[in-house]
């Protein structure tokens, strides 16, 4: 999910790329809105370049506006074919992208099913967990939770990225509120600020209300934006390498959310409850693999080696394909061989249509079918992440 949010929440000692080329975009920029004078903040460098946004400039409609009806709706979401507008709470919002929070989300109720200590507000399946006042604290500290996640850490990954990403923006997505001069720099940095420390501050809430010792949640959420932050800035800048960044990107999207919900619920004490969403953030990698189909040609032009430039179309392609199969193998593996079949079963089942709509969308064309195949396949996918959550919290360890 250009994203960490992310998150949320894995460095490697892998190589990286050069820094990338900026001359050959100078032109582009050179379109932009006129320089402001708006001041710059500590620690994220501004350029010349990323002073010629201004803030209420026109609107630019973008060349791949949809005309179903659903642009407003797909500029709130951060998605491709918004319409523009000059509301700065709607630029705000779509900077956030929210509908990258839903993996999150999603990660953080797999942690919390993974703990085996969430509590219904009333168990039609256990008439040992039907204690209402219990079920509705779990249910609003997994609400927090997923606010932390969401709105909050994912937001302020998906705002630094696209600050970062605003030269490379301004060849793939010029009608982007921050190559558009649709916002100023002054308020797209403040908006950084406030999603950060927002998030740190209900991260350590989270940890005082779960009573924890050590504040597990708010030392996962510094890592995690951490990540976020070397993802997209220089000079680590990870997304430059594909190895490095689309790793980075899985394993905040999926690890991070997951050991979230589970050290709010419980604690993570067995190897198991990191190598698991560890080897689903290898799939996550192949997940992350497709969004950089669509920017082959600015990556390309920036230097950025992403797995799409390094290796071709075809070859990442199956790449992405490989790692989202070979991984959810091994795992339906290892779950047989701790004695759940059942869920084993469960997740092959799960897996079969994705191997349907690898071979059908994914392999013919990533690149025009980039969307359509992940809308396709990741319901799958996730829905294949909880089932092994749930059977980490159900099964006995101890026995």
């Amino acid at each position: 999910m250009k994203a960490l949010l992310a998150p949320l929440l894995v460095t490697s000692t892998m190589a990286f790329s050069p820094t990338p080329r900026t001359s050959p975009i100078k032109s582009r920029l050179s379109m932009l809105p006129s320089k402001n004078s708006e001041p710059s903040f500590f620690p994220f460098e501004t350029t010349e370049s990323s002073s010629m946004f201004r803030l209420n400039a026109a609107p630019p409609k973008s060349n791949e506006e949809v005309s179903d009806g659903s642009a407003d709706v797909r500029q709130l979401l951060g998605v491709k074919g918004a319409s523009g507008t000059t509301d700065i709470w709607k630029i705000r919002l779509q900077l956030t992208k929210p509908v990258t929070w839903i993996p999150l989300v999603w990660g953080v109720m797999c942690g919390a099913a993974a703990s085996g200590n969430y509590h219904w507000i009333w168990n039609p399946f256990d008439p040992n967990d039907r204690d209402v006042a219990l079920g509705f604290e779990d249910a609003a500290k997994g609400f927090v939770a997923m606010i932390l996640a969401g709105p909050f850490l994912t937001g302020y990954t998906q705002t630094i990225n696209d600050w970062y990403d605003r030269e490379i923006d301004a060849i793939n997505e010029p009608y982007r509120p921050i190559p558009s001069g649709a916002i100023s720099e002054g308020q797209v940095i403040f908006q950084i600020w406030f999603l950060l420390l927002g998030g740190l501050g209900i991260a350590y809430g989270l940890d005082v209300w779960a009573g924890h010792g050590f504040p597990t949640v708010l030392a996962l959420s510094v890592f995690g934006s951490w990540i976020s932050y070397i993802y997209s800035a220089p000079p680590l800048k990870l997304k430059q390498n594909g190895w490095a960044g689309n790793y980075a990107l899985g394993c905040s999207y999926i690890s991070l959310p997951w050991w979230c919900g589970q050290a709010v619920f419980g604690s993570l004490d067995r190897p198991v409850y990191f190598i698991l969403p560890i080897l689903y953030s290898i799939a996550g990698l192949g997940i992350a693999i497709v969004n950089d189909f669509k920017s082959i040609e600015g990556d390309r032009e920036l230097g950025l080696n992403s797995l799409p430039v390094a290796f071709g179309v075809d070859g990442a392609k199956w790449i992405c394909a490989g790692s989202v199969t070979l991984t959810q193998l091994g795992v339906a593996a290892y779950l047989y061989s701790i004695g759940e079949p059942t869920y084993a079963a469960i997740l092959l089942a799960l897996l079969l249509p994705q191997i349907y709509f690898q071979a059908t969308l994914l392999l013919p064309d990533p690149i025009a079918n980039d969307v359509k195949y992940q809308a396709s396949s990741q319901p799958f996918f996730v829905f294949g992440i909880l089932a092994t959550a749930l059977c980490l919290g159900h099964h006995d360890f101890a026995a």
